[in-house]
């Protein structure tokens, strides 16, 4: 295994460049064409510029074409302007582009405007990154800006923080020299940005574990043909504190047939894996997706989110291994199966979920059929996960869920299956506890004919306390349907930023009753935990959806008292009472809204007969001894699809 130090990788570039620049068209500069986004003035990634005669050109990760056409020099030439997420203004004609006076080492700044609440920043994997501002000499953030452990494109990534360095690793994998690749998990390490390493705004320097020709070697050749891919990647604290990581794989083989599954343990000098225990096919609960370290019940669990973070088992490396240590969070009984799925009820008929021993998880697929052969009622489903403006369900297919300070709130971020787009709708999600309730989500970023599939947040580069987060996926075409391919961008992976104080991110969560059978109390789980003057609130007790912050569009709501001093509610927009200091309890959508949201309901106040006491509902028949509805509702708020299913 040869590992190319740096300074020489950066010759091999520097000569590769030249060698480049100096093709085609001797040694003038070629046209430099720069797409920003108008809003924060940072280059656009992933951008097409397409000429009448349909010469397409993609910005690298400065958002930089270097336009060197012979017979186009020296005129003006039209390019039309696209980019997923992203919308170029129409000129007179409607034509979405514009016109370039073009000219050897000229340049011009296209602005694009972004419709994505999350920003795209640059490809992490593959050659080319920063191609084309290598040729018009502008700087690459990232030493390896051509190519990198001669990578051309890599699937699906985990990582994690092991030993003070982050590692990467990544599936099947392609290089230059040949249609097939490295299918057994390449893998590579980078300096964390607290300790030195790049900030991840501007990118990621990776080092790659390479073989004696330069191309990422693989690091789980595992037994058995096929390839190896891994998933679940989690680091434990061994024995006197010295760190292990460990990683589920499986074995497959075509057509995408897993038939082996097992238990893998990271070798830190030799870089790589080997088998530490081999799982039953037939079980119920294995390890896999993305997962997290937590304390839950004054224990250590890893949970594994698919995106669902419904299977856990204790954070040691003895369970880790034992798969009758695992536990699904389900609705089906112990010793049950999907192929014949028996629903644990309680005396009364009533769906009972908990965390429970030799039985499966039940994520959105395994719902629905459950749903589909009457097992369960729709309003029985556990996962309820909708678009906060319309109501559409939301089909989670893959993802992550990690805690955010900012937030105080586990946050997920997920690939839609369906969709406008076949796996390539990414959408963000909040909820008080991992379990949930994972209920309201806003789509961040869209890929038009074009997956993202797989993606992954990285808490580790999480900035501004938790304001900032950073998540990339695969982008490629396959299970798209979409038959042709991006150049360089393909079957790569791509990272996104997104601004979790954005009020356009607002979403609606759980605000619950302080005190059972009371209706005039309300707040969010954390406002009741830090009430102390509330007594021991009934966090079960959902009694709606709205938002905690201000959104687009919202109003306050605030609390007060009434003469008589009895808690009450009231609309900050109706303005404000000299005198009183509001602290709002929550925030929804005015109650005369011409066309309010199909997911949402009229909040009613209830006055007792003596004109002083008040109670407030969603039910418009609510049935309170001593009171009446007001005949105009304070507010819209979210409606609460969970109902009773609180873990």
């Amino acid at each position: 295994m040869i590992h190319f130090p740096h300074h020489r990788s950066a010759i091999l570039s520097a000569v590769l460049i030249g060698m480049i620049a100096a093709a085609g068209r001797g040694e003038s500069k070629p046209f430099r064409i720069q797409v920003v986004d108008d809003e924060t003035g940072r280059g656009v990634p992933l951008v097409e510029l397409k000429t009448v005669n349909n010469i397409r050109l993609l910005t690298d990760s400065n958002g930089i074409i270097a336009f060197d056409e012979p017979g186009l020099m020296d005129q003006p030439v039209f390019f039309y302007v696209e980019s997923h997420g992203y919308l170029f203004p129409k000129d007179g004609f409607g034509f979405r582009g514009a016109a370039l006076e073009v000219k050897a080492g000229g340049s011009a700044t296209l602005k694009i405007k972004r419709l994505n609440l999350a920003e795209r920043l640059y490809r992490v994997t593959g050659a080319g990154i920063y191609r084309d501002s290598l040729l018009t000499g502008d700087k690459a953030p990232i030493r390896e800006s051509v190519i990198n452990g001669r990578v051309l494109g890599s699937d699906s990534v985990v990582n994690a923080v092991f030993r003070g360095k982050l590692h990467w690793f990544w599936g099947d994998t392609n290089r230059p020299g040949y249609p097939l690749g490295n299918f057994d998990v390449p893998g590579a390490t980078s300096e964390l940005p607290s300790q030195g390493g790049l900030d991840p705004a501007k990118g990621i320097d990776l080092s790659y574990f390479v073989d004696e020709t330069g191309f990422a070697k693989p690091t789980a050749k595992l037994p058995g043909d096929g390839p190896t891919w891994i998933d679940g990647l989690v680091v434990l604290g061994g024995h006197e504190g010295r760190e292990r990581m460990f990683a589920a794989f499986v074995k497959v083989k075509p057509p995408l047939e897993v038939y082996r599954r097992g238990l893998a343990e990271y070798d830190d000098e030799l870089k790589s894996f080997s088998q530490v225990a081999e799982f039953d096919m037939k079980a119920p609960c294995f390890p896999g997706g993305h997962p997290f370290v937590i304390r839950d019940d004054d224990a250590e669990y890893v949970y594994f989110s698919r995106p669902y973070p419904l299977v856990r088992v204790p954070a040691d490396v003895r369970s880790i291994s034992d798969l009758s240590q695992y536990e699904a969070f389900t609705c089906l009984k112990t010793g049950s199966r999907l192929d014949a799925p028996q629903i644990d009820r309680d005396g009364e008929g009533a769906i009972r979920y908990g965390w429970k021993r030799d039985a499966p998880a039940v994520g959105p697929a395994e719902q629905a059929a459950l749903i589909a052969s009457k097992h369960m009622a729709p309003h029985e489903a556990l996962l309820q996960l909708c678009d906060r403006d319309g109501g559409k369900p939301v089909f989670a297919h893959g993802g992550s869920v990690y805690w955010n300070e900012f937030r105080r709130r586990w946050v997920m971020i997920a690939v839609e299956r369906g969709g406008t787009s076949n796996l390539g709708e990414v959408w963000y999600a909040e909820a008080d506890t991992p379990l949930g309730p994972w209920a309201y989500a806003v789509k961040v970023a869209t890929h038009n004919r074009y997956s993202f599939y797989n993606p992954k947040q990285h808490p580790m580069f999480d900035r501004n306390g938790g304001r900032t987060i950073f998540f990339e996926g695969t982008y490629t075409n396959t299970f798209s349907g979409n038959a042709e391919q991006t150049p360089r961008y393909d079957y790569n992976q791509v990272m996104y930023r997104l601004q979790l104080d954005d009020a356009r991110l607002a979403l609606p969560v759980a605000i619950y009753r302080v005190e059972k059978n009371r209706h005039d109390r309300f707040a969010t789980r954390q406002a009741a935990r830090a009430d102390e003057s509330a007594g021991a609130p009934d966090l079960r007790s959902v009694a709606f959806f709205a938002l905690d912050r201000p959104g687009s569009g919202s109003v306050g709501i605030y609390a007060s008292k009434t003469a008589a001093g009895h808690p009450c509610l009231k609309v900050a927009a109706e303005g404000i009472p000299r005198g009183e200091n509001p602290v709002f309890q929550f925030h929804a959508l005015a109650a005369e809204l011409a066309t309010p949201p199909a997911n949402t309901l009229p909040l009613f106040g209830y006055i007792d007969a003596d004109g002083d006491r008040r109670a407030y509902s969603t039910d418009a028949s609510l049935n309170l001894r001593g009171f009446e509805r007001e005949e105009k509702p304070l507010c819209r708020v979210w409606r609460n699809p969970w109902l009773k299913l609180a873990p």
